[in-house]
């Protein structure tokens, strides 16, 4: 366990000028300098460091979101944070993300939406998640997310290890292409380490866990998981579908059969 929030040294040795080569250099030498730090340290290198560039915490505001966005908010609490609202969260989501906005007093969260001209010609009637789940995320949530990233330098995410096949070899930092870097600051934290830092930091649950929402998305694509099952069985249940596409792996999205995924 990574301890609680307010337990963050700074080390200054730890920024170094990085900002040149290319992103997959840049990200192969931090992920090196960081491999035996914790997610504190990465985050405040992603939030502190120039070299870094310009960066965004992303959060969906899920059932796990709240540990991170934490983090950012006694690190730096000015930090943009890009929320996208695809209109097809749940009203839980919605009202969980004003909670969390005011508690935490994060200044400067980003709703981001799809261009309505495109909802509009893509899903006219909002059934297109019924036949073709790319489509959907990729119009509602994709390319919403790739214009106000287009903003900036890196972006900072929420994946973990423990989540899955399709995420079990994250690594603190990834390259996006030759375009941004990625930082994944729990990368390394497993479900018992999220839960005793929520604890710990009496942190509020987005009140769809108690339901039996382990993960969360849109209302059309999330069902509640059973004892037992896998915590992301519940997105696009009954489908090859793991991810909904924002993330990448060396420039490419993500995708993995079902049987072999989180």
């Amino acid at each position: 366990m990574m301890g609680k929030a307010h337990r963050m040294p700074r080390d200054a040795t730890l920024s170094v000028g990085l900002h040149q080569g290319s992103v997959a250099d840049r990200v192969a030498t931090l992920n090196a300098r960081y491999k035996h730090h914790g997610a504190t340290a990465v985050l405040e290198h992603a939030l502190k460091d120039a070299d870094l560039g310009r960066v965004a915490l992303v959060s969906s505001f899920g059932a796990e979101s709240v540990v991170l966005l934490h983090l950012v908010s006694v690190i730096a609490p000015e930090t943009p944070v890009l929320f996208i609202d695809t209109r097809m969260l749940f009203q839980e989501t919605l009202d969980y993300q004003r909670e969390l906005a005011e508690k935490l007093a994060l200044c400067d969260i980003r709703t981001i939406r799809a261009n309505p001209a495109r909802v509009n010609f893509e899903d006219p009637d909002g059934t297109l998640h019924q036949f073709n789940t790319d489509a959907c995320c990729g119009v509602r949530k994709v390319e919403p997310l790739e214009r106000a990233l287009s903003q900036f330098d890196g972006w900072i995410t929420g994946r973990k290890r423990y989540q899955g096949s399709t995420r079990e070899q994250v690594d603190f930092f990834e390259a996006e292409g030759d375009t941004r870097i990625k930082v994944n600051p729990l990368a390394h934290w497993g479900r018992e380490d999220l839960e005793e830092y929520m604890i710990e930091n009496r942190l509020p649950r987005h009140p769809l866990v108690a339901k039996g929402y382990p993960s969360i998305g849109c209302a059309p694509c999330t069902s509640p998981v059973k004892p037992g099952e896998d915590p992301r069985s519940g997105r696009w249940r009954g489908s090859q579908k793991t991810e909904c596409g924002i993330h990448f792996i060396d420039g490419k999205p993500v995708r993995a059969p079902k049987e072999n995924a989180a």
